[in-house]
């Protein structure tokens, strides 16, 4: 029994020795990677042209905006179809729409509105891929380890987070934006690539399965009161780290005093902590949900500082701390939810944390981008870290993560 616990409370880094998630971790990295290479273009493309954060902040509401509209369609496909084939049809027409941009923008058509149409059809795709992402990650480990392998799912997108938007702003200082965003088109393809070698257990539903409905995955969170704490939880962590990219070119230029490139600095920072945060030991037992008030605190505490401090450099270290907590805590709700619901409702209460954790971002951003001109940046993110330390104080006073056995 020593074993297992010991085994519970290893680094999250451990499951890379299944072939299996090894692979889809690579690949899923480096299309990650390439997708903050967009982010950071397009921002400060869309910046350049109108030197507006409330453009930026449209910009992101249209990146999301996919997420919350067809929810009741991407998590049933989820459940329905093969999750494996379903994100392998997502990531090349993710390809196909970030090359469309990319030529725009090289041949001088890239303007606001190309960039914010482009971004909805994006939105849209990567609506259906986001609950398949989420939901064959415990398909790739035995069950043991479905909590450590959420969390290195997590630290792809944070790694990324972390090299990203440097070497971004770097490739778009250097080479221009449009080449920027050449390196994402090419980067999902990537995530192809490593699919075709994956063979998951439980992908697909067994024949006569039932036509899933969005609608019972919502009554069981409504019944399963944790569940719905834990949602929420996510959904303030998203709101929360919005200011981190809608405001990241303001915060450089406007505070700082810096080049608009120094947003990417900004965005990598809050990425590496979260990196950091995998680190952690991880206990896959009752005992899992006990972090995450306290690293919501954590995270609210960075991003509330990063609001008051002075200094670039030590709002860098504010960041950090920020995304170790943001990781943390994020990791372990999420985690919770996959251990939670039985393998046929996954992929739509995944969906549900789509909503949650990506669809909260367009409302999010539009007013990021739109407070920030009433108030100034500094005093947005202060309002924006509110949300965060609320749910840490809700999920300290419930104890959302008491228990970790699944329910249907």
């Amino acid at each position: 029994m020593a074993r297992g616990r010991n085994r519970r409370s290893a680094s999250s880094v451990r499951v890379l020795a299944h072939r299996e998630f090894a692979l889809y971790f690579a690949g899923n990295f480096l299309s990650n990677a390439g997708t903050w290479f967009q982010v950071i273009a397009q921002s400060l493309l869309v910046y350049r042209l109108t030197g507006s954060s409330f453009m930026v902040g449209v910009v992101n509401c249209a990146q999301f905006a996919g997420m919350l509209v067809l929810a009741p369609w991407t998590g049933p496909a989820a459940d329905r179809f093969d999750r494996r084939r379903l994100l392998i049809v997502t990531q090349i027409g993710l390809s196909v729409v970030t090359a469309a941009l990319a030529f725009l923008v090289m041949i001088g058509h890239g303007t606001v509105i190309v960039v914010v149409v482009q971004t909805l059809i994006y939105s849209c795709i990567a609506a259906f891929a986001t609950p398949s992402m989420q939901a064959i990650v415990p398909s790739l480990v035995p069950r043991d380890d479905i909590g450590a392998a959420v969390a290195m799912n997590s630290v792809t997108f944070n790694l990324a987070r972390a090299v990203g938007p440097v070497a971004g702003a770097f490739v778009v200082a250097r080479l221009g934006i449009a080449n920027a965003i050449w390196v994402d088109a090419v980067s999902y393809l990537m995530l192809v690539g490593a699919l075709l070698f994956v063979h998951p257990k439980g992908s697909k539903p067994p024949r006569g399965h039932t036509r899933p409905r969005l609608i019972d995955s919502i009554r069981l969170v409504m019944r399963e009161r944790h569940l719905l704490i834990l949602l929420i939880a996510v959904a303030a962590i998203s709101i929360s780290m919005d200011p981190v990219a809608t405001l990241s070119p303001a915060f450089a230029k406007e505070v700082f005093h810096r080049p608009d490139t120094m947003s990417g600095a900004l965005m990598g920072a809050f990425g590496g902590g979260a990196v950091l945060a995998s680190l952690l030991p991880y206990r896959q037992d009752e005992s899992l949900g006990r972090l995450i008030g306290p690293m919501l605190f954590l995270m609210g505490g960075g991003m509330f500082a990063l609001g008051v401090i002075p200094n670039l450099w030590i709002a860098v270290g504010c960041l950090a701390i920020a995304g170790f907590g943001y990781l943390a805590g994020q990791t372990r709700a999420t985690s919770l939810l996959q251990l939670e619901v039985d393998e046929s409702q996954r992929g739509r209460v995944m969906a549900l944390w789509s909503v949650a954790f990506l669809g909260s971002r367009p409302l999010a951003s539009l007013s990021d981008g739109g407070l920030s001109k009433l108030v100034g940046v500094r005093m947005c993110t202060l309002i924006f870290a509110i949300p965060v330390i609320a749910a840490a104080v809700v999920v300290t006073v419930s104890r959302a993560g008491a228990r970790a056995q699944p329910v249907t």
